[in-house]
């Protein structure tokens, strides 16, 4: 695990930009560098979608750490996106199951570094609530750096951080060259 006398940090990463878990990922990819150990729990994304006539593996991310010692990702969602206001039970129970993944990896300190991907989004959509959110800060071991990413972040999250960095979209080429998602940039 990490060095006792290195404190582990609170990072949040919001905003309407692109780029939240691009850099989450980033810190968590330096972080294995070093030795670290490293879990990502990504809410609401699949591992594998539909793409043409078959299945492919649904972000570039879950294939690539299974080359990265210590670098582990846990996708809890499925292919669909989550409806707001209506989100099917199934999503509840999937987002349910996220959070309680991480609850036990900072329970057992099993890592070092915790990345908990669109976190920020599952509690806006009501797939948890702000106060589950909330009580993993309360059982993080002092010495595990914890990331949280996703739009909405709640003010109370930001408050209880140590680094909050807002994406801030200034231009996108989805709005001005109606350019769709692309393989190893979006997904």
């Amino acid at each position: 695990m990490t060095d006792k006398t290195s404190p582990g940090l609170i990072q949040i990463y919001t905003g309407n930009g692109k780029g939240k878990t691009t850099c989450a990922l980033g810190a968590g990819l330096r972080a294995a560098g070093h030795g670290l150990e490293v879990l990502v729990i990504s809410f609401m994304k699949a591992k594998v979608a539909k793409r043409g006539d078959g299945d492919d593996i649904n972000y570039g991310e879950f294939r690539s750490v299974d080359q990265i010692p210590n670098f582990t990702i846990e996708p809890v969602g499925r292919e669909t996106f989550v409806d707001k206001k209506n989100p099917d039970p199934i999503d509840i129970k999937m987002a349910q199951e996220g959070l309680k993944m991480a609850q036990d990896a900072l329970r057992n300190h099993t890592c070092d570094v915790l990345i908990l991907d669109e976190i920020n989004v599952a509690v806006e959509w009501n797939l948890f609530s702000l106060e589950d959110q909330l009580a993993l800060l309360d059982i993080k071991p002092s010495d595990v750096e914890l990331i949280m990413t996703g739009r909405y972040a709640k003010q109370e999250i930001l408050d209880a951080a140590d680094l909050v960095t807002e994406m801030r979209e200034v231009k996108h080429y989805y709005s001005t060259r109606k350019i769709t998602a692309r393989r190893g940039f979006e997904f």
